[in-house]
């Protein structure tokens, strides 16, 4: 087995994020491309991203203290592309990729409406570790459209088709493998005959 020295990213895949944030004093708002983010605490509910502080969204994002995370479907990572790879001080990055911002319910960022998920949240901790900075958000409130729910009101993913960003390369997500204890459900199930 090899052994790296300094490890970066080594967990696979994470999820592709689009974080979109209000603009500073009234100017364009914003979008960047993360891929470090994750699900942090479910009482109260929390998820974290990471920005480095170079970054133009870092800014906006210690001023306003508020942000939404929107889930791009795969058909959209011409866009997760370009928002990750250009700045917001150069470009209106919502113009360029022909997405609306929407107003949230419950923070003054705005939503992709062109993102099938979106989850309004705001700062309860931020961390400086490195070259990234850490911002711990409880989540306000979320939204879905119809189209990515069944009839009882679940969230379908494969209905997202939600990006994942692997080592430089964007994947979408693949089938459906298992649930969450199906391997207790048939131990039981062993059990009983």
């Amino acid at each position: 087995m090899k052994i790296q020295r300094r490890p970066t990213n080594v967990l696979l895949p994470v999820p592709l994020v689009m974080v979109s944030l209000a603009g500073a004093d009234g100017g364009a708002a914003n979008i960047i491309t993360l891929a470090w983010a994750g699900t942090v605490c479910s009482a109260p509910p929390m998820l974290s991203i990471s920005v480095r502080p170079s970054r133009h969204s870092y800014d906006l994002l210690r001023r306003s203290h508020e942000f939404v995370v929107n889930i791009p479907r795969a058909a959209q990572v011409r866009e997760v592309d370009l928002c990750g790879n250009t700045s917001g001080r150069d470009i209106d990055k919502f113009a360029a990729c022909g997405f609306h911002a929407v107003s949230a319910a419950r923070v003054a960022a705005p939503m992709i409406e062109e993102c099938p998920v979106n989850i309004e949240c705001v700062t309860r901790h931020h961390l400086g570790l490195g070259a990234h900075d850490l911002f711990i958000g409880e989540i306000l409130a979320v939204h879905f459209d119809d189209d990515v729910l069944d009839s009882r009101g679940r969230l379908q993913p494969a209905k997202v088709d939600a990006l994942a960003y692997v080592h430089g390369d964007y994947w979408s997500l693949g089938e459906k493998v298992g649930s969450y204890g199906f391997t207790l459900k048939e131990s039981q199930g062993e059990a009983q005959r």
